[in-house]
């Protein structure tokens, strides 16, 4: 695939891989499928569902699962019944042997992506709260779905890392889906019988392995995912040894979508058939070898990476001509940092409380809680009550998780021949990215610095009206007080944090300081007061950008970014929209550090 159209596997291999996870789901880990609400979705999931064991589970799991549904907890009516904790499984643990679905994956809670995570990797839940102690069983496929709109909205890394499959149906046609499942059921019921006795042939894992080195895959549990894919693929063939098909098949399907870079060899980039169907045996094959021993022919591996190659997903092979790799996770600007608040927020979880604190009480967790305890308490208890008796150290309260909004504050040198320039940009940038606000919830202000000192010109607000008014007459010229400028932003950013926001510093500058603190024109001196500067900004714990739009890009700007721990963007020619996405793009990602990998 060469262009960014949509590839001529996309719909049989998507069928396919609703085969292969009904065969081998739990080793294969699942599936990530990008596809909004649609035909296509809907009929992919029809033809898994049908494809799936007549016996096997099949649970969805909500955006906003807390852990106690999730891993499992205290059963109330049971635990109340017998006076003693009983458990209840969660939906990891009621999974098991079947698939479990989570929409919107995107948006995933870190949390739930790491309990799903542990759960792949151990075939087990463990739950270990509330005087319990209990482990399940929990071999199931997850299904994500990717619903993201951007190209760096997608599913958190280490989940995608371990669900084989990577499928995008976002531009399937619907006259495609006309694939029954009652056409493949008996293949695929055949399959799961006779999987364990499948066999990788001799030469697969160096070949697989090869493919994904070539590929610029990393991990290795791509190889070792794609492997257990040709595996099910032969299974689902009624055969017990692997071929160059199933082989080229699994690259395809596991590799492809994982490529970060072109292969090298001119005959793997694609000279060979890029339908991964297998090549004529050469002329000088005399004999073939025995089945059982008969290894992968030594032009498996062009083979394998052609059908990598031809799996690449739209707009991929583009990027990586260019060396731009596979897109990454990120959160924009306007998810902004979390806290924990005892009146305003999401609810995240329970915590102990007591008489008179500001909480809302949670009436089943507090039950829960004194469930186990009834029998001691009413054993000095006469007449036969059956009430509960609640005591103080039962009491739970609801744990909110609240977003904090952002605060995005454009530092931007007022100083010299190019003033007027850099002054325009950031002026477009504000503007964008007040566009935005009323979705995001950010606000955004503007500090300029010139001559002796660093000015507020814009105070943080969202308001797209106030902004153009203050922004339309704004000076510029003179020396840069570079020092005075970057702790006239801490203390912005300071304010900021007072108000529960979370400040990000967009500092666009070339890094010449050449004005100190007291107003002298001193460049060595001046250089070290703002890299003072930075180092403090840094130790505040600030989140900042700096972008040097010097013509070329000077030492002086990557020093000052190393010691205020900024993102450095080199970007002679920044306009309000290159700006403003820089801004978003590094706020989000120096927010979004995973829990676990």
């Amino acid at each position: 695939m060469t262009g960014s159209g949509p590839s001529p596997h996309d719909w049989p291999d998507a069928v396919l891989a609703a085969g292969l996870l009904a065969v081998a789901g739990p080793a294969l880990g699942g599936a990530v499928v990008r596809a909004a609400h649609g035909p296509a979705r809907e009929r992919w999931n029809d033809i898994l569902a049908a494809l799936m064991p007549p016996a096997a589970p099949i649970r969805r799991v909500p955006l906003h699962i807390d852990d106690e549904r999730l891993i499992g907890g205290i059963d109330l009516v049971a635990s109340l019944a017998v006076g003693r904790p009983v458990a209840e499984r969660g939906l990891l643990a009621a999974a098991d042997g079947g698939l479990l679905i989570l929409p919107m994956a995107e948006r995933a809670d870190p949390a739930t992506v790491a309990r799903i995570g542990q759960a792949l990797d151990s075939g087990s839940v463990t739950l270990a709260r509330d005087g319990l102690c209990r482990r399940w069983p929990a071999r199931f496929a997850v299904v994500a779905f990717d619903e993201g709109i951007g190209e760096d909205e997608t599913v958190a890394e280490p989940l995608r890392e371990r669900l084989g499959l990577w499928l995008d149906l976002s531009d399937t046609c619907p006259m495609e889906l006309d694939v029954k499942p009652a056409d493949i059921a008996a293949a695929v019921a055949a399959g799961r019988g006779c999987l364990a006795a499948t066999r990788l042939a001799k030469g697969a894992p160096d070949t697989l392995c090869t493919t994904a080195a070539l590929l610029g895959i990393g991990s290795l549990r791509a190889p070792i995912l794609a492997a257990r894919a040709a595996t099910a693929i032969a299974a689902l063939d009624g055969r017990d040894l692997t071929d160059e098909r199933d082989i080229a098949l699994a690259a395809r399907l596991v590799l492809g979508p994982r490529a970060t870079q072109l292969p090298q060899d001119g005959a793997a980039r694609g000279e060979s058939d890029p339908t991964g169907t297998a090549a004529p045996p050469r002329s000088d094959q005399t004999a073939e070898p025995d089945a059982a021993d008969r290894p992968v022919e030594e032009h498996a591996e062009d083979i394998a990476v052609a059908a990598a190659f031809a799996a690449l997903p739209p707009g991929l092979l583009e990027r990586l001509r260019h060396g731009g790799g596979q897109r990454r996770q990120v959160r924009h600007g306007g998810s902004g940092a979390t806290g924990l608040s005892a009146q305003r927020g999401r609810a995240h979880g329970t915590k102990r409380t007591a008489p008179g604190r500001p909480d809302k009480i949670d009436i089943l967790a507090t039950l829960r809680a004194a469930a186990p305890w009834q029998r001691l308490r009413s054993a000095g208890r006469t007449g036969g009550s059956r009430r509960i008796e609640v005591r103080k150290d039962d009491l739970r309260a609801i744990r909110r998780k609240q977003r904090r909004q952002t605060t995005t504050i454009f530092v931007v040198d007022a100083s010299g021949s190019c003033a007027l320039q850099r002054l325009a940009e950031a002026k477009g940038a504000v503007e964008l990215l007040l566009a935005d606000c009323y979705v995001r919830r950010d606000h955004v202000a503007l500090l300029a610095f010139r001559g002796s000192d660093a000015e507020i010109v814009l105070p943080a607000t969202r308001s797209l009206h106030r902004a153009r008014r203050d922004l339309a007459c704004l000076p510029g010229g003179g020396g840069t007080p570079l020092a005075s400028a970057i702790e006239r932003a801490a203390e912005l950013a300071d304010q900021e944090l007072r108000r529960d926001r979370s400040p990000v510093i967009v500092l666009l500058t070339d890094g010449r300081a050449n004005v100190t603190r007291d107003n002298r024109r001193d460049r060595v001196t001046a250089t070290r007061e703002a890299i003072d500067a930075g180092r403090a900004l840094a130790k505040a714990g600030v989140a900042s950008v700096l972008i040097d739009t010097a013509l070329r890009p000077d030492p002086r700007a990557l020093e000052l970014a190393q010691a205020m721990g900024a993102i450095y963007l080199p970007m002679p020619h920044a306009d309000a929209a290159g700006l403003s996405s820089a801004a978003r793009k590094a706020a989000g990602a120096m927010r979004s550090a995973a829990p676990w990998q």
